[in-house]
């Protein structure tokens, strides 16, 4: 069993990391997962949270509001909407895709209107978790 793993997090700005983990922590769509070097494959969906990264050189946080994440026993890939270090994020930073995401959920048809709602809970979660 591998010791550490690839970790590289990207968003459409640009890379905010590649580095070698012991443990990825992530949001994931369907509830928190814990990835580990040597994980089956997996491609999910990211929630609004917190990605934590474990490795040989200490924790690194960062802010995502949503993306895919791909995993593989080689490492993980995170594509983020959006990311910031964890230690650099404000809430004004997140407040535009907050408001996106209300505005959206206010217009949704009604096969929509959950998921659009639990978009909004978990943004407004994170915030909440920011204070």
């Amino acid at each position: 069993m591998a010791d550490t793993m690839q970790f590289d997090l990207v968003s459409p700005e640009r890379s905010l990391a590649s580095l070698q983990a012991t443990e990825v922590m992530l949001p994931a769509a369907e509830g928190d997962m814990t990835v580990l070097p040597d994980h089956a494959p997996v491609i999910t969906t990211l929630r609004p949270g917190v990605v934590k990264v474990n490795g040989p050189e200490g924790e690194a946080d960062f802010v995502v509001t949503g993306g895919f994440v791909e995993i593989t026993s080689e490492g993980v890939s995170v594509l983020a909407e959006q990311a910031h270090a964890g230690n650099e994020v404000k809430k004004a930073d997140l407040e535009s895709a907050y408001t996106f995401a209300r505005e959206q959920a206010e217009k949704a048809s009604d096969e929509d209107k959950s998921a659009a709602e639990k978009l909004v809970a978990d943004f407004a979660q994170l915030l909440e978790d920011m204070e």
